[in-house]
């Protein structure tokens, strides 16, 4: 393949992509689709590619607004929507991860390795065949082992899920080391769906804010610059923040399906349900498992086509 055939191909790829941004990045693409909502009431934006990035406890005021910790991500807000009553469901961090892809807490105990069998996206996405991989530093293709290095399991929800736990040849299609993710973009390749997992030191865990917002504009946002979207998440706030179970957080949405600008004018609380349901619809799932069933959907954050 020449290189200006290579360059075409990227390119196109790449257009295809929108995303948005919770500390979670979630790339969104495509026409207006919903979840069976008629008429003129709000829908999310169908997605060809979902991106999903997650860093780790930070509360909201430590976030927004704080261009000395996190300045690549406040650009992003300012391009982008920014959900300003959003909650995490609890402390510790595991049942925040589960409440985003199965609609259920599960545990809370952070040192568990209980493989569940309960529905989930990984569940919907493997029925419907959505594509999908998980990017996780630290670890290499397959990987279903505990914490390694400055990996832990409890950031990847999706090796404790039944679907792809206990079936060796799913989780080799789709858990991947965190450099795949570049090949995958690079070469037109990305999935329906990418879940990105920072190691420790990534994530602003237990490394500095600064070194997480650094690493994200790096490793994430420089490679999706010519692309339409995404979405960042945090897991929860600060331990001494419970507001909600698991304290006010700074989920924002980026890309040309999104207000630009625009900061939550609507009284509603969101939780990681409601980020469950977004992704859920703009992948074209239908009947969010768990909460998100009954979740507020997050469709004032888009643009109405």
């Amino acid at each position: 393949m020449s290189n200006s055939q290579h360059n075409l191909r990227r390119t196109r790829a790449q257009s295809q992509l929108l995303s948005t941004l919770i500390v979670c990045v979630i790339l969104l693409t495509g026409t207006a689709c919903g979840s069976g909502a008629s008429g003129s009431q709000p829908i999310i934006p169908q997605s060809n590619h979902v991106v999903v990035v997650m860093e780790e406890n930070q509360s909201y005021a430590s976030v927004v607004h704080n261009s000395s910790d996190w300045p690549n991500l406040n650009n992003l807000i300012s391009n982008g929507a920014l959900a300003t009553n959003y909650y995490a469901n609890s402390h510790p961090s595991i049942g925040n991860y589960f409440m985003l892809t199965t609609g259920e807490l599960l545990t809370t105990n952070d040192n568990s390795t209980t493989v569940w069998n309960v529905d989930n996206l990984a569940r919907r996405m493997l029925a419907s065949g959505v594509s999908f991989k998980v990017y996780a530093e630290g670890i290499t293709q397959g990987y279903l082992g505990g914490n390694t290095g400055l990996y832990l399991i409890r950031h990847n929800p999706f090796a404790m899920l039944s679907d792809v736990a206990d079936n060796p040849q799913v989780a080799n299609q789709c858990i991947w080391p965190f450099t795949q993710f570049a090949a995958d973009l690079a070469s037109g390749t990305l999935p329906d769906f990418s879940f990105i997992v920072p190691d420790v030191d990534d994530d602003a865990h237990d490394g500095t804010p600064q070194q997480a917002d650094a690493w994200l504009q790096t490793k994430v946002i420089a490679l999706l610059s010519n692309s339409p979207a995404f979405i960042v998440d945090f897991d929860e706030a600060a331990t001494s923040d419970t507001a909600y179970g698991g304290g006010q957080v700074a989920p924002v949405l980026w890309g040309p399906n999104v207000k630009v600008g625009f900061m939550q004018t609507s009284t509603t609380v969101y939780q990681h349900q409601s980020m469950l349901r977004t992704v859920m619809e703009a992948l074209r799932l239908s009947n969010p498992p768990g909460a998100a069933a009954s979740a507020p959907s997050m469709s004032e954050f888009f643009v109405q086509k």
